[in-house]
Formats: structure tokens, C-alpha cells, sequence
């Protein structure tokens, strides 16, 4: 549990402009290159001696044997009885990855060839224009987030749409955009039975239906589900059906068939960089934690503990993560799920309780935008909230001048939150600096870089989950909402349906407004 294992660490008392002055190799010293990322936690409150101490907590909660523990396989997700071996989607042919005592690598690169072949096949196929993914949560935000981030690969003929909201709005909005003819619909559910991915499914169904016939269906579906049953139901050939496994996690899935949508658009090369990107990510902290106790070294780890400072030393709650890459946006809605989903939990793997806080509340927007909104509150509100910065050498377009003066001004914000600027006879122009954050960088942004980011983070989404002793592979929070929305559901449409057989006054009164004004 964290209090525990933090118990000796303190926060550093001296302000990142006494820090530099004190120390100001630190500009070097606290940057490190993994695979393609250049990492730089200067402007962070620690010092060799608060890294070590930080260290020797996660030495002591025992994140290398927790580790070990998970790329070998053993059922980590311990309230499901699953290993989580999402490491294996993207590892090397050669690797050897084990559930239960069986090698899942031959399974794991025979679904991939299937995948690649069904690519192949669709991007020459000049009758298809529209790729529409149909899922929820980690069947949507991965893809979505993916495809959006590796704009520049997309086949020029492809177009990508998502949808994954059960509002109606959201599938209507897309069919308004594309024709029947033309448009294949990727559907994305483990068990085939999501409400929400099923309920815009079936819309999509009858679209296709009403204008093509029955038949049609299985031109214009495939599906993503280990429900084959389900699947054929729903009108869905076998080989049109591509399945993962349990001991992927829905967060964690974009490496598997759940990454088809994206696979369609920018292609089978293109997606394999993705998963070399998290290879490399993968390998180096298997060679720092498994091969060699080099705890030192490890970019990932470091960042994890940094974050646990701030989380249970200095008690900051939240997180903002700003690219300065517009092909990113998305990236921070993307790391809300893989974080607050995994870490937001307040028992133990034991079924204690949590001691102390656990998952802060990850937010942010693309840098210039979020300057001229949430800028204000970062750099003079009384709440220190640490960012991440990411950007990006070159971009994919031609106009220099502007990537310089947007690259200027992440560097400027970093600058301006660390150091201030001191304004005595102006109070409301005084900025008070020692406000920390850590720049993420790379050359350019493509599917290799990408990949190396979302596992940069997945890793540190396990390392903080292992010191707060937390099951990060588990979501139980989201179940209680689904359960009695199920119920709700009926007595919102059926008039017949009496809401006094709603305990809840709260809720029976917002049901009978509901019911007077859903029609009106």
C-alpha cells in the first residue's frame, strides 16, 4: 500500500529555480532516451536523493517480482483469475509468453496474419470507402485515438468514423455521412452483448437491410468477439470473425483484433511499427527489471514514482497531459480510461483498504488550446497540478514557421510554470513558478512513436498499481451503473410499468418527468 512503502520519502523543501541554481546539471542528468522517446524530469521537485528514496519504496513493494509475475503469465488479475499478457500481442514471433502453461504466440500471430490477409484485401477493393468501428470503451477509444493519431498513413480512399455512444445521435450522425453500398461496419464486443455497441449495431443491421436486403449483411459486417454464437446470429460469417482472448483487457487491447478498424485504414505495415513502438517500450523494461535489477535506469519506473509523489506525498489529485501535437488530441481521453479505469480503486489485492489516495484524475487538450483555456488555473491557481507535456520535432506538414512558434510555446509553458516571473508591485502579474512537469519528445509522430507512448504509459499504469497494491486489471466500478440502467430502461419506455417500483425517490420523480415530456 503506498503510505506503507512511502514512509521514508519526503518531499523536496527547495523550489525548482533553487534546485537549477543549486544543481544545474540536473538539465542533463534528469533526461533520459528510451527507445525514441526523449524523456527530461528536471522540472520535477526531486533530487538523487528523493529518486533514491523513491526507488528503495519500489524495491520494497516488490514491483520487479510483480513484473516477473505478469509477463510470466500468472493470473495477475486476480479477481477474474486472468493473466494479462497484453505484452504478447506485440512481442517478437520468438517470445515465448505462457498461459497456463501453453505458448499463446503461434495463437497470437495466426490472428494477426488473418487480419493482415482481410487488410490487404479491403484496402484494394475499390467498392469500400467507409470503415464505421462500432464498440465502447477500449473497443473504441484505442482505435479512434489511434487512427486519428496516424492520420497521415490512412489510405487516401478510406475514410474512418467511430461510434460509440448509445445516444442516438452519435450512429446517426455517421449513417448522414456515408452510403450503404460503400461502408463496412467493424463491430467490437468481446461477449457480442455490450448494450451499447449492440444497440448501435443492430441500427446499423436494419440501415443495411432496409436498402441492400438480408443478404447484404455479410458483406458489410465483420466482428471483433469470441461470441461466435452470438456473431452468427447476428449474420456474421466465421471467417469475417476475428477473436482475442480473455487475458486481454479492453484498455489494453489495441494491440489485438480490436486494432482491425485501424489496421484497415493505415495498413499491415504500419500497424506492425505500432507494435514494435510497444515492443521497444516492453524491452527495455525487461532488460532494466528482469534481465538486470537496474532499477536506476528505468525511464518508466521513474515516472511512476515521480507520479506517486505527487499523488501520496504532496497530495496533488489530478494530472494533465498536454501534446503539443494536434494528431494527439484525443491522446489524453485515451489515458483517462487506461488510468482511472486500472488505478481507481480503493481495495487492495487482499480486499483491505486502500491506505491512502490511489488514480489521479488524468485531463487535458491539445497545447495551444488548452492555453487559452485551463492555462490560467495551472500556472496561478491555488491547486499545483502537474503536466505532461508532449511534442514533436517535425511534423507531417509543410509549415515550419508554425510548428517553430507551437514548439516555442511548449518549451515557453514548461519555462513559465517552473521558473515564474516575479511581478512585486504588480500582484496579478505575478507568477510564482515551482509548478512541475516533464516534457515527453520524439523525432516525428508515426505509428512506431505512438506505440512507444501508449506503452510508456500502460507501464506506468502498472508500476503505480503494484504500490498501491491495487488490482489495475479489473473494473467493477463500471458494473453497478450498467445494472441499474438495465433496469431502468423499461420503466422509462413502458407506460404500463408503475415507477413506485423504484426505491429511489430521486430517481422515481426524475422517471415520471421523464415520462411526461419524452414524447411531448
Amino acid at each position: 500500500m503506498s503510505v506503507k512503502y512511502l514512509t521514508d520519502v519526503h518531499a523536496e523543501s527547495r523550489t525548482l529555480h533553487e534546485l537549477f541554481d543549486a544543481d544545474p546539471s540536473r538539465a542533463n542528468r534528469y533526461v533520459a532516451s528510451v527507445a525514441g522517446l526523449r524523456v527530461d524530469w528536471s522540472r520535477q521537485p526531486v533530487t538523487d536523493e528523493v529518486l533514491e528514496s523513491l526507488r528503495d519504496a519500489a524495491r520494497a513493494a516488490g514491483v520487479r517480482d510483480r513484473f516477473r509475475s505478469l509477463i510470466a503469465g500468472e493470473h495477475v488479475n486476480t479477481t477474474e483469475n486472468r493473466s494479462v499478457l497484453h505484452m504478447a500481442l506485440r512481442a517478437d514471433p520468438s517470445a515465448a509468453y505462457e498461459v497456463d502453461g501453453r505458448n499463446v504466440m503461434a495463437d497470437i500471430h495466426r490472428e494477426l496474419a488473418r487480419m493482415n490477409e482481410f487488410a490487404d484485401q479491403i484496402r484494394a477493393n475499390p467498392r469500400i470507402t467507409d470503415i464505421v468501428n462500432i464498440g465502447i470503451g477500449g473497443s473504441d477509444l484505442g482505435p479512434a485515438m489511434a487512427a486519428q493519431a496516424l492520420a497521415n498513413n490512412v489510405h487516401p480512399r478510406l475514410r474512418a468514423h467511430f461510434v460509440s455512444n448509445v445516444d442516438g445521435a452519435d450512429i446517426e450522425s455517421v449513417l448522414q455521412q456515408v452510403r450503404t453500398e460503400s461502408t463496412l461496419f467493424v463491430i467490437v464486443s468481446k461477449t457480442f452483448s455490450t448494450l451499447e455497441t449492440l444497440t448501435n449495431a443492430n441500427v446499423a443491421r436494419q440501415w443495411v437491410v432496409d436498402v441492400l436486403g438480408e443478404a447484404a449483411v455479410a458483406d458489410h459486417f465483420v466482428a471483433v468477439s469470441t461470441a461466435s454464437d452470438k456473431v452468427a446470429a447476428f449474420g456474421i460469417e466465421p471467417e469475417m470473425t476475428f477473436g482475442f482472448w480473455d487475458w486481454v483487457g479492453g484498455r489494453y487491447s489495441l494491440w489485438s483484433a480490436v486494432g482491425l478498424s485501424l489496421m484497415l485504414l493505415v495498413g499491415p505495415e504500419c500497424f506492425g511499427e505500432l507494435l514494435d513502438g510497444g515492443r521497444e517500450i516492453d524491452t527495455h523494461m525487461i532488460e532494466t527489471l528482469i534481465d538486470a535489477d537496474r532499477l536506476d535506469d528505468n525511464v518508466v519506473v521513474t515516472l511512476a514514482l515521480i507520479g506517486l509523489l505527487h499523488r501520496n506525498v504532496l497530495n496533488r489529485s489530478t494530472k494533465a497531459v498536454i501534446p503539443y501535437v494536434h494528431e494527439l488530441r484525443r491522446f489524453p481521453a485515451y489515458l483517462q480510461q487506461l488510468d482511472m479505469e486500472s488505478n481507481g480503486k480503493s481495495v487492495t489485492l487482499d480486499g483491505g483498504n486502500v491506505d491512502g489516495a490511489t488514480g489521479p484524475v488524468i485531463w487535458g487538450e491539445p497545447g495551444t488550446n488548452g492555453q487559452h483555456a485551463f492555462f490560467q488555473l495551472l500556472h496561478q491557481g491555488t491547486d499545483i497540478i502537474p503536466v505532461d507535456f508532449i511534442g514533436v520535432a517535425r511534423p507531417h506538414h509543410n509549415r515550419v514557421d508554425q510548428h517553430d512558434a507551437l514548439f516555442a510555446n511548449l518549451l515557453a509553458q514548461a519555462q513559465a510554470l517552473a521558473f515564474g516571473r516575479s511581478s512585486p508591485n504588480e500582484p496579478h502579474r505575478n507568477f510564482g513558478g515551482n509548478r512541475p512537469s516533464t516534457l515527453i519528445l520524439a523525432e516525428q509522430l508515426d505509428a512506431r512513436t505512438l506505440g512507444q507512448l501508449i506503452a510508456l504509459y500502460e507501464h506506468i499504469v502498472f508500476v503505480q498499481g503494484v504500490m498501491w497494491g491495487i488490482n489495475s486489471f479489473d473494473q467493477w466500478g463500471v458494473e453497478l451503473g450498467k445494472e441499474l440502467a438495465s433496469a431502468l430502461s423499461p420503466v422509462l419506455s413502458d407506460e404500463n410499468l408503475d415507477p413506485q417500483s423504484i426505491e429511489d425517490p430521486t430517481t422515481r420523480s426524475a422517471i415520471e418527468w421523464y415520462r411526461a415530456n419524452r414524447s411531448t
